[in-house]
């Protein structure tokens, strides 16, 4: 025998959301895993010179920026500033009174990358382009 369904059976009618739940969730991730994510990063112009003068000892009186690992993360002339702004100000004086020494950036092997970034950030800012990074010999 055929039965009929009762009328106020709405349920019938409801269309099955599953399929378009899958649609949407795999554009979802295709969209996220394809944006574009934007780097922030900072050019820095190395020059192409002989090994051995690159790795020559310096000797002339330089401006000594060092990168520290401990609570002091930057020392000037082997003074360590426990904040950025002392040590960004006691830079500036020195560079003032003295504007023809060269500047040499030495890091620690375990300093932070990022205190070292910031330091090249603060000299390119300052229109200090100059610069020499102490390497240890291998």
């Amino acid at each position: 025998m055929i039965q009929s369904r009762p009328a106020n059976d709405e349920s019938s009618f409801v269309p099955d959301l599953t399929p378009l739940l899958d649609i949407i969730f795999i554009v979802m991730v295709f969209l996220l895993l394809t944006a574009n994510i934007q780097i922030q990063t900072m050019e820095v112009a190395i020059p192409q010179t002989e090994e051995s003068k690159v790795l020559s000892p310096a000797d002339e009186d330089m401006l000594a920026i060092t990168v520290l690992a401990g609570e002091a993360s930057w020392a000037l002339q082997g003074t360590p500033y426990p904040d950025w702004a002392s040590f960004t100000a006691a830079f500036m004086e020195n560079r003032q009174s003295h504007p023809n020494k060269p500047v040499v950036i030495a890091a620690d092997k375990q300093a932070s990358v990022e205190n070292m970034l910031k330091v090249l950030a603060f000299l390119q800012s300052n229109n200090i382009n100059a610069t020499n990074i102490v390497m240890e010999e291998e």
